[in-house]
Order: C-alpha cells, then sequence, then structure tokens
C-alpha cells in the first residue's frame, strides 16, 4: 500500500484519504462519513476545506459528462512562459518518427541549466499527458550535456504543447475492473550504445491508469531478447497494480496484450 493513502473499508462505507505534505483529498462513498473524517482531522490540525476538488499538486480537475478530466493547462502556461515560448507556433506532433537523437548532435548549450530545468518540468507534465512519455523520456537522457539539436527536440515538445494545451487525462466512470496491458520496443534503437526503448500502457477497466517509456538497462542481442524485457517490465508494473487494487478492494480480471515494432 501507498504509504501517503490511507483506506476505511468496513464493507459499507469507504473512504480514501490522500496525503502529500500538506495538501489532502479525502474521497468516499459517503458523504456523511467523510464530513466525520473531515471534522475529526479539523479538531487536531489547522485545516482549510477547500470544497470539492478543483486543484491538486498543479493538476486541473475538471468534471465532465460520465467522468473527470485531469489537465495541466496552468502548469504549461506558466512553462511556456518561463521558456520564453509562449507566443511560439503550434505543431502537431511532439518528435518526428525519423528522430534518432545521439550525444553526439550538435553544438554544447551556453546555458545547460535552462535545458536541465524545461526538461525536468516536461517530466512533471507527463502525469496527465501520456503521449510525451517517449520524446520526454529522449530528451532527459541527455541531460549531463545538452546540445542545439537536443534542444530543438525540447522547443517542438513545447511546440505540441502549445497546440495541446487543454488536453488531458480522461478517466471515467467505470464498472469494470479489468486490467489490461499493452507494451511496445524497438531493438538497439539509440544510436550511441545500441540500448533498445521498451514502453507500456495499462489500463484498469476504461482508463489508463499507468504508463512508461524507458530505455533498457543492458544491451539485447536480438529483438526477441528485447521483447522479452519488456514485457517483463510491463508484468512486474502489471503484479504491483493487481496487488494495489486489492489492497482498494478493487475486483479484477487481466488480459494482456502486446504489440511489435517494425
Amino acid at each position: 500500500m501507498d504509504s501517503s493513502l490511507f483506506v476505511f473499508n468496513d464493507r459499507t462505507t469507504i473512504i480514501y484519504v490522500l496525503v502529500y505534505v500538506d495538501d489532502i483529498i479525502i474521497t468516499g462513498n459517503n458523504n456523511a462519513a467523510i464530513g466525520k473524517v473531515i471534522s475529526a482531522l479539523s479538531s487536531t490540525f489547522a485545516l482549510k476545506d477547500l470544497g470539492i476538488l478543483h486543484y491538486f499538486l498543479g493538476i486541473e480537475v475538471v468534471p465532465h459528462s460520465g467522468g473527470l478530466i485531469l489537465s495541466q493547462r496552468k502548469y504549461i502556461i506558466d512553462l511556456l512562459k518561463r521558456s520564453h515560448l509562449a507566443d511560439i507556433k503550434p505543431i502537431d506532433t511532439p518528435m518526428a518518427s525519423s528522430s534518432k537523437l545521439s550525444k553526439s548532435d550538435g553544438e554544447p548549450l551556453s546555458n545547460p541549466q535552462q535545458y536541465i530545468s524545461i526538461v525536468g518540468a516536461l517530466q512533471y507534465v507527463t502525469l496527465t499527458r501520456p503521449e510525451l512519455s517517449f520524446s520526454v523520456n529522449k530528451v532527459c537522457q541527455f541531460m549531463h550535456n545538452p546540445t542545439s539539436e537536443h534542444w530543438a527536440s525540447v522547443k517542438r515538445i513545447l511546440w505540441y504543447l502549445k497546440k495541446t494545451i487543454s488536453h488531458g487525462l480522461f478517466l471515467s466512470k467505470s464498472s469494470s475492473h479489468a486490467i489490461q496491458a499493452f507494451c511496445d520496443w524497438d531493438w538497439a534503437g539509440c544510436p550511441d550504445d545500441r540500448r533498445s526503448t521498451g514502453g507500456f500502457a495499462i489500463y484498469l477497466g476504461y482508463n489508463l491508469v499507468s504508463w512508461s517509456a524507458k530505455k533498457q538497462h543492458t544491451v539485447a542481442r536480438s529483438s526477441t531478447e528485447a521483447e522479452y524485457r519488456a514485457i517483463a517490465n510491463t508484468s512486474n508494473e502489471i503484479i504491483w497494480l493487481a496487488h494495489y487494487s486489492r489492497n482498494l478492494d478493487f475486483p479484477h480480471l487481466l488480459h494482456l496484450s502486446y504489440g511489435v515494432t517494425t
């Protein structure tokens, strides 16, 4: 169980309390019981009840028909201003499909600290923008010695965010608790060390709840080895998620699918 998540469940009433430093989310299926929890906490701690959840740790929570949309619109606007790219022209994709970044590309940046700061902020954006996972992972690999070419790739991601600034992650009301997982990989895709990149997307019911794109730790000697490593990494996440959902008292079914890159 996550050490920051507290669960009360007596089979009729269930309450979740999520704590991050001095920010708290309380939710459940019984408003009266939630009120008692808030009153109990208020008797010990100085609390300010902000009502219905709208904003948490830079993430906007927008009610929508059938569910919620998690968005980082304000965070992205601030990021574009900080990058001095608020007036840039938008673009349709975060990275060209033919892009293969190398540590030898381009000239070293005169201000690498800006690169590090912006890329770090982009990592946080992937919390609600799973489609950025691959491109952000790529530019993260050059934090120690970023060049002009790497910075150009970062700017392209920002251009894409400019066009899709209001996009977010939709979480719907779902009667299904089935876990479905999809994974993909390349083979020897990095021109510098020949390591492969694997990624996965895992759904709980109809909702995407976990995703990742990362370079594999070792060099795969065949595409089959890269495949098995990608599936193994995905399986580890599935096992964790299945265990976590049991702690939350979610029944679940498992269905695993995977795709092959060409």
